[in-house]
């Protein structure tokens, strides 16, 4: 009986049947309910040159104004909301992440604040951090013993 009623429905719906199969996909409904509920994290690579640490995030289709980029102390934060393109689509397959984002980095080294750069091209955000050089610290002999 319930083969005949799916059937039935599915002939009425076109719907019907992707849903269902939707539905009984558990991976399907968390890839939703995560697109639907929380902040998401681009893929982000993070190395070193010999005078720099490079973060390097794939955040395609936004525009430079629309990122935020900060760094408080060795803690780099990168933000912003992609949004989608608003057009009411059926798709057969959906991936790509839209809405809110953030990727938090601890940078590996200390920092010098003059030597920060950040440029956004081809969908990739580039953060250039300069390595901070050691300052020598001269001691001075003060005359007390202790």
């Amino acid at each position: 009986m319930e083969r005949g009623r799916q059937e039935a429905l599915s002939e009425l719906d076109p719907q019907y049947v992707e849903m269902l199969n939707f539905w009984r996909d558990p991976a399907a409904v968390r890839r939703w309910h995560a697109r639907e509920h929380k902040v998401w994290r681009p893929p982000t690579d993070v190395y070193e040159t010999g005078d720099a640490v490079v973060v390097k995030v794939e955040v395609a289709g936004m525009r430079e104004e629309e990122l935020e980029v900060t760094l408080n102390g060795r803690e780099l934060s990168i933000r912003g909301v992609r949004r989608d393109s608003g057009d009411k689509l059926r798709y057969q397959q959906m991936e790509i992440e839209y809405g809110p984002f953030e990727a938090e980095v601890e940078v590996p080294r200390a920092v010098d604040y003059e030597q920060l750069e950040a440029s956004y091209d081809n969908g990739f955000l580039m953060i250039r951090l300069g390595k901070a050089q050691p300052h020598r610290i001269t001691v001075q002999d003060t005359g007390n013993p202790d």
